[in-house]
């Protein structure tokens, strides 16, 4: 199992990272959309989750969702948006652009990785 953090943050790469580790999964990191999208052209059945920030520089979050959903060899991947963006205006947005879930920063290890299990169908732990 593979799992994509795209953050422009190194720290939150490297928290989702540990949190797919114990999930037993390997992860890759972006820094953008325009980077995360290149993983995704080049590996499109590759990932079995993407972890998305919104605001990010080159492609935002949302951008990167909506084009995930647009293709057809991707849009089958669970995206978890997480993010500072905690309005509800927000996640309506996101969850209207397909988002499978939506968790806002700061967050507990813990609860990334029951969020990452929900959304890859592995239920809660």
């Amino acid at each position: 199992m593979k799992i994509l953090a795209v953050d422009d943050s190194m720290l939150v790469r490297r928290i989702v990272a540990s949190a797919a580790s114990v999930l037993g999964a390997e992860c890759v990191g972006a820094a953008d959309g325009v980077i995360a999208l290149g993983h995704l052209e080049r590996d499109p059945g590759g990932f079995s989750l993407v972890c998305l920030d919104w605001n990010m520089p080159n492609m935002n979050g949302l951008e990167l969702l909506t084009r995930i959903r647009a293709a057809d060899s991707l849009k089958h991947i669970p995206v978890l948006m997480l993010t500072t963006e905690g309005s509800q205006q927000s996640i309506i947005a996101a969850i209207k652009a397909g988002a499978t879930s939506y968790m806002t920063k700061p967050f507990f290890e813990k609860d990334l990785q029951a969020r990452m299990l929900d959304c890859l169908g592995m239920g809660f732990d």
